[in-house]
């Protein structure tokens, strides 16, 4: 497995042959362009997990990839296509399994509705087991070998998500989701997820691949 983070919440998973994207936000641009995709995972209809102006130019890039998105994605972003992937569901793709959990996005303030929110976890035979939990801290499936960890929200707080990285039980982990945050900001979050968790965190700012060690 190989895993690059291309930017706030997107990450490029390449694993038994497999290149899957996640979250083609407007906070980034490091994934506009990408070709060669099998796959094409968005987990919520917000735009810095979904870019509505450069999403689907993207998928008429990655003509053979497959499309999956929350539900509710469909409903609010132009796509060329896609299909809806709700939470307790399981997509194939070639020897590659994607199952979706949770269901709702974390609670920004109680005047304001939620929305859906699937986290994707990604299992194939002999490889890392990865999880992008999209916006959202109350769902923290068993068994995962790596982890993506939202660094700051609107919606979060340190102890929630230092909670939540302990629950999850990673050996492994990131921080994505930074992308209102300074420099001081993410080592903050960063550090204390470090010392706080048994997850060993990894800086993948750099935007380029990184493999993590087989389990």
């Amino acid at each position: 497995m190989e895993i690059t983070h291309l930017g706030h919440a997107t990450v490029l998973v390449e694993v038994s042959g497999r290149r899957i994207l996640f979250d083609p936000g407007n906070f980034s641009s490091d994934w506009h362009g990408l070709t060669d995709l099998d796959a094409i995972l968005v987990t919520h209809q917000h735009g810095d997990h979904c870019d509505p102006d450069h999403a689907p130019e993207l998928i008429r890039a990655n003509p053979d990839a497959a499309v999956w998105v929350e539900p509710s994605v469909l409903d609010v972003v132009d796509l060329p296509r896609g299909e809806g992937i709700a939470a307790d569901t399981t997509v194939d793709l070639g020897g590659v399994r994607i199952s979706a959990v949770g269901g709702l996005h974390a609670v920004i303030h109680r005047d304001i509705p939620r929305i859906g929110n699937v986290g994707l976890v990604v299992e194939a035979e002999g490889e890392p087991r990865f999880f992008h939990p999209g916006d959202a801290l109350d769902t923290a499936p068993q068994g995962i070998d790596v982890v993506a960890i939202p660094a700051y929200g609107p919606w979060a707080a340190m102890k929630e998500t230092i909670d939540f990285t302990r629950e999850v039980g990673a050996e492994d982990g990131f921080c994505i989701h930074h992308g209102l945050l300074g420099e001081r900001g993410f080592a903050l979050v960063h550090n204390r997820l470090d010392d706080m968790t048994g997850t060993i965190m990894h800086d993948l700012r750099d935007h380029g691949p990184w493999s993590p060690r087989q389990y």
